[in-house]
């Protein structure tokens, strides 16, 4: 039953995830902890594993409907966020695995409860359109958060998509449904470059008997995916990110909650 639940859960977070351009890894820690019980750590990595499935399914799906020409034509944006969210990405391991676990589940409310601002918030803070720098600057801009975005992915468990996505609007003029599918093309090499650290860290072996659970939240996760990219044409964008950022803030006062182990 447990597994039939991951499965299920999966699909929800995925479909989410899958409207917008994320790999719903933001919803998906929550459920992780304060559902399964799993440990900080432990959720983070199966959150990165599940999370990139879900990205690269959401990519394939979204492709057809935002078109790969139109993503390939901004291959620049993608380069330059992406070089900096690898270097991220591998310093954030570092301290995911050596920090104190209490104190890593008050970094996760507190980037939850960050998100869910930015989200509920976004009519406001994406009206001033993007910025008017020079383009060293805005090359710049655009490496030193994907630093940030990086080291978010991998300490957190996270795609880091709701961070990309205001990025690469803001810096590059870029629409927000295209902005989404830019969000999961640096996405996918950003949760590669996590798990690989952790590999090399030997903690993948923490999670090693959970193997079919993980097995059925992708399996539900690969279907949410599908469903939400198809719904990408039919949901308001005012209407959804007001609604994710709600369920958000509900998932960080839940987790500010849950108490880890030890």
């Amino acid at each position: 039953m447990r597994n039939i639940w991951a499965f299920v859960w999966g699909a929800l977070v995925a479909v989410l995830g899958g409207l917008i351009g994320l790999g719903g890894a933001e919803f998906r820690l929550p459920v992780l902890i304060s559902i399964f019980n799993y440990r900080t750590l432990p959720a983070i990595i199966i959150n990165l594993i599940v999370s990139l499935v879900t990205v690269t399914c959401s990519f394939v799906f979204r492709s057809g409907i935002i078109g790969i020409e139109n993503v390939f034509a901004n291959f620049a944006v993608i380069i330059n966020i992406l070089a900096g969210s690898l270097i991220g990405s591998y310093i954030g391991v570092h301290y995911a695995t050596r920090v104190n676990e209490r104190l890593l589940n008050r970094v996760v409310v507190v980037f939850l409860v960050f998100l869910s601002i930015v989200l509920i918030g976004h009519n406001f803070i994406f009206s001033f359109g993007s910025l008017q720098l020079p383009s060293l600057l805005r090359i710049s801009l655009g490496f030193v958060a994907g630093i940030v975005i990086g080291i978010f992915s991998s300490m957190l468990g996270v795609a880091g998509g709701e961070l990309i996505i205001p990025t690469v609007i803001l810096l590059f003029a870029v629409d927000i449904k295209l902005a989404g599918s830019l969000s999961l093309a640096i996405s996918i090499p950003t949760i590669m470059m996590g798990l690989f650290k952790f590999r090399s860290q030997q903690r993948l072996e923490e999670i090693k008997s959970e193997q079919k659970f993980i097995v059925f939240m992708a399996a539900g996760s690969i279907l949410g995916a599908f469903v939400g990219s198809n719904l990408l044409n039919y949901v308001s964008s005012s209407q959804l990110y007001l609604i994710l950022g709600t369920i958000l803030l509900l998932s960080a006062l839940k987790l500010a909650k849950h108490k880890p182990a030890g």
